[in-house]
């Protein structure tokens, strides 16, 4: 195939690239524009840039060899490395939610005292002649700072909107289809964890804290946590150690989808609660108008005069000692009305919804080709992989601290409770259901209800409970699941009864069955034994979740 136009898409690291990736998308369908790659080889953390590239089919050149050639048009969305020796019409657009960050080239880890990166002669200017032939702006407020902060760039710049927020916002209307992707059940809410990079971000130390958190406060059956890592993070350290150091949270439930991916975008349409700091998902959690706390906000980082500033004045700070949960509920009455977050709202695009009609308009006049007849679309969030919760996925069934109100009233006994990920905080007034092949054995030494999957225990009318009270003698029940996610309880009498769900939720398995019933037997008065046959008992996991009904059988 014969192109007419060629064009060289500049790559600093995944981040950049991904973004590059949004303003390539309105190049879509067109056989008469060839699109080559080169790395500036500028960053520090672009370990994995040539995997992600390969991975994408996207052909790389070598940087000394891709300046030598007489391409039409470069892309790039950073303002890092030898941008000023490209011979060609160069367009410069921002890699995030616009300008927010001081950034010095001087001193990369260190940060000037005014103006936005990317905004400033510093990254504009080479040798007096202002490097980009178009600098592509996000809102039209940009248009004061660059003018303060690189006069001579002011001619060049061109308001063309924020394709990834256009991108989210044409996403809503998919909400429940990337929560179903993302492994969520109906009535559960997602929390997204934004961290971005550097000193400051929520995993910098003691910021990590915020994840651990999540999970031990969040009721597990009610919550899914998802934890949207930078990808300078992921590949400053590597994955191998991004995983080793989070994986006591991944064994407890964190989902952590890998960075290059489009899932934190599918993530941010399918989010209830955001807990945020300085990077650009936060802005855009506050467009899609996600109630937000910030878990770290590093105002050192952060440009004068930018949303981000505004934003760190308006949105409040996690609070150490209250509970989570009040304070995301709190955030979620709160801001819906919050007349300066309203105001906010809409100071990182001033052309919502246009972007990919801007782009598209701005980039084939540089080409010099008319644009296809066709309308400029925005792109569609693909539907996420479900990202795994480990790695390594565990055999043996998760530990958990179990929370329990019985309710004797009326006809149905009545069993409300709520579980969390053990290990993560003291929780008072618990049981403890736990493997009894769960190799930290600390949990199943202090069990009280000894939970073993359908897998381990094929048939389970051979067991007896004087199998496991040796081993564990603080074990109050057994519980062995049965193919219909039903199981069979074992007492300390060796007893046994079935339990069978009448109405099932997604959210309803055997180890919430085990523990419901242990609460309801150990709730009985003295002498008196209220399970038996034909017994119902009605089980409720959480405010938000439609109640079960089990029943009692006979046990095999």
């Amino acid at each position: 195939m014969r192109a007419r136009r060629s064009v060289l898409g500049v790559v600093h690291n995944i981040t950049s690239a991904t973004r590059l990736l949004d303003l390539l998308s309105v190049f879509d369908g067109d056989t008469r524009v060839q699109v080559l790659f080169t790395r500036t080889g500028s960053s520090a953390l672009d370990e994995g840039t040539d995997a992600f590239l390969a991975a994408r089919g996207m052909l790389q050149l070598p940087w000394d060899e891709a300046i030598s050639q007489p391409f039409d048009l470069a892309i790039a969305t950073n303002r890092g490395g030898n941008l000023h020796d490209i011979p060609f019409p160069l367009v410069g657009a921002p890699h995030g939610a616009g300008y927010n960050k001081r950034l010095s080239r001087q001193k990369m880890n260190e940060h000037s005292e005014s103006g936005a990166f990317g905004l400033t002669d510093e990254w504009l200017m080479h040798d007096g002649q202002v490097i980009p032939s178009v600098i592509i702006l996000s809102h039209a407020e940009q248009l004061s700072r660059l003018a303060e902060g690189c006069p001579q760039a002011l001619p060049l710049a061109q308001v063309a909107g924020d394709p990834c927020l256009d991108q989210l916002n044409a996403g809503l209307p998919f909400r429940e289809s990337y929560r179903q992707a993302l492994g969520l059940l109906p009535g559960q809410r997602l929390v997204v964890v934004s961290s971005t990079w550097g000193p400051g971000s929520i995993l910098d130390s003691p910021h990590a804290e915020v994840l651990r958190r999540a999970l031990a406060e969040l009721p597990a059956e009610e919550f899914r946590v998802l934890a949207a890592v930078h990808p300078n993070s992921w590949f400053g350290h590597g994955a191998w150690q991004i995983n080793m150091w989070l994986a006591p949270l991944l064994e407890r439930g964190l989902l952590l989808p890998s960075p290059e991916s489009e899932t934190w975008k599918a993530a941010l349409c399918a989010a209830d609660f955001l807990i945020g700091d300085t990077g650009s998902l936060t802005l855009y959690g506050m467009e899609l108008g996600i109630p937000c706390v910030l878990g770290a906000f590093q105002e050192s980082v952060v440009a004068s005069g930018s949303p981000m500033e505004r934003l760190g004045k308006i949105i409040p700070r996690l609070h150490p000692t209250l509970p989570l949960l009040d304070q995301l509920t709190r955030a979620a009455r709160v801001q819906q009305s919050d007349p300066e977050l309203a105001a906010l709202r809409g100071s990182v695009t001033s052309e919502p919804g246009r972007s990919a009609a801007l782009l598209r308009r701005l980039l084939y006049s540089r080409l010099h080709i008319p644009e296809p007849a066709h309308p400029a679309t925005t792109r569609a969030i693909p539907l996420p992989s479900q990202p795994s919760a480990h790695p390594h996925r565990s055999p043996h069934l998760r530990a958990m601290q179990v929370t329990t109100q019985v309710s004797a009233t009326g006809t149905t006994p009545a069993v409300s409770l709520r579980r969390f990920p053990s290990g993560l905080r003291d929780i008072p007034s618990t049981h403890l259901s736990a493997d009894p092949d769960d190799p930290d054995r600390q949990w199943p030494a202090a069990a009280d209800v000894l939970v073993l999957s359908r897998e381990r225990c094929p048939l389970p009318g051979e067991l007896k409970y004087s199998d496991f009270s040796g081993r564990f003698p603080r074990c109050g029940v057994v519980a062995l699941e049965k193919a219909d996610r039903g199981c069979v309880i074992l007492f300390p009498d060796d007893t046994r009864m079935g339990v069978r769900w009448l109405d099932r939720p997604d959210w309803a398995d055997f180890t919430i069955a085990a523990s419901a019933i242990y609460a309801w037997a150990q709730h009985s008065p003295e002498g008196h034994r209220p399970l038996a046959p034909g017994v119902r008992i009605s089980i409720r996991a959480g405010e938000d979740l439609a109640p079960a009904l089990c029943e009692l059988t006979a046990g095999p």
